[in-house]
């Protein structure tokens, strides 16, 4: 993982940041969101079925479950020191390309895209988020994210 000091932010435009380590993505981890977000489609939870009928002959896992993994393992590649807070602030636009089944591992890598300094004192940071699946040459998505960093 590398330290970024928030007044160095704008040196990092157009650089990739790193890659996160492995992450499994079993069966349990997809049950619980399936759980939690009340989206309970037979692609995710029925692997009888899966087997029959999916190309990956496996569950998968939701595409907003990857997605949201953006924030935990964003934090294993970087992180911004001399900040109060830092916020996500939500998504520009997103991709998702290829499915992850069931036991797979992702890791993320992120590369800054855009600094921009904001009125109020805090600096929004955009990236490129590239979840990568394990032996797949597609990624799962590459997705905008917008973070907002503010002094302290």
């Amino acid at each position: 993982m590398i330290s970024v000091d928030f007044s160095e932010l704008e040196s990092f435009i157009g650089k990739d940041i790193g890659k996160s380590d492995w992450m499994l993505i079993d069966q349990n981890r997809i049950q619980q969101f399936a759980d939690a977000t009340s989206d309970h489609q037979w692609i995710h939870l029925d692997s009888e079925r899966a087997a029959k009928e999916l190309p990956t002959k496996s569950t998968i896992a939701h595409g907003f479950l990857t997605l949201s993994l953006i924030v935990p393992l964003s934090s294993m590649i970087w992180t911004i020191t001399g900040t109060k807070m830092t916020i996500n602030y939500g998504l520009n636009k997103v991709r998702f390309i290829s499915m992850v089944p069931v036991n797979s591992k992702v890791r993320l890598s992120v590369k800054v895209n855009e600094v921009n300094k904001l009125d109020n004192g805090g600096t929004q940071v955009i990236s490129e988020a590239t979840l990568e699946v394990e032996g797949d040459e597609k990624p799962a998505y590459i997705a905008e994210s917008i973070m907002l960093a503010f002094p302290g």
